[in-house]
């Protein structure tokens, strides 16, 4: 994830301390998607185990976010970085905050998924299954942009962020519209958040598509 010009002498701490913020974010992305892949579990297969591990993973992902934005201030501040290190920084500073925020809807998810244990499962799970799959997918693309620098998939994260709303707005009029429904609302009304914190995980993975773009060309998408 480092660019490749020839560095002099000069710029060499810089860069190493660039570099060591590049592999935290790069460990921070792999706990979220490990949270991503636990709340999948815990949602839709009913693991509860799944479910309780989150709540750990939540507090190491929220340690790297703030160490990796303490960081990148001090580098801003102390290194006096050139203008496209700036960007790099400060678009670094952003796309954590996308991750930490993936982080709290997978914990969030896992949450809803406890209180849904006890209640049957809804014959709209595997449709919402699917709509969590892309969500994964979508993290996980955002994160090889970011690791390749490819300004081209992470601009690509729109098209697939267009699918996810679609999905979300027809598992929500079939949730919202139910007629004749026989029983408590909570579960519905746990599925509705459920969905809604899907939506938000993915438009959260489009973010850190368009922030590898800038840091690639300079330009805002």
């Amino acid at each position: 994830m480092v660019y490749s010009d020839t560095q002099t002498p000069a710029r060499r701490p810089f860069q190493r301390e660039l570099n060591r913020v590049e592999r935290d974010i790069l460990r921070m992305g792999a706990l979220v998607e490990t949270s991503c892949r636990l709340s999948h579990q815990a949602l839709c297969d009913r693991n509860l185990s799944a479910a309780k591990a989150i709540p750990s993973l939540d507090k190491k992902i929220d340690r790297y976010y703030r160490q990796i934005e303490a960081d990148c201030v001090l580098l801003m501040t102390l290194q006096a970085p050139v203008a496209r290190d700036s960007r790099q920084l400060g678009a670094f500073m952003q796309l954590v905050r996308d991750l930490e925020r993936i982080g709290d809807y997978a914990k969030d998810l896992a949450e809803i998924s406890i209180k849904l244990f006890p209640y049957p499962e809804h014959n709209c799970m595997s449709r919402i299954a699917m709509m969590s799959q892309q969500a994964q997918a979508m993290l996980a693309m955002s994160l090889e942009a970011l690791i390749n620098l490819d300004a081209e998939v992470g601009l690509q994260m729109k098209e697939k962020d267009t699918a996810v709303d679609t999905a979300y707005d027809t598992l929500y009029q079939t949730l919202a519209r139910q007629r004749d429904y026989q029983g408590v609302l909570e579960p519905i009304l746990l599925l509705v958040l459920a969905i809604r914190h899907l939506e938000r995980m993915a438009d959260h993975a489009t973010n850190i598509g368009r922030r590898v773009a800038y840091i690639v060309t300079g330009h805002r998408h």
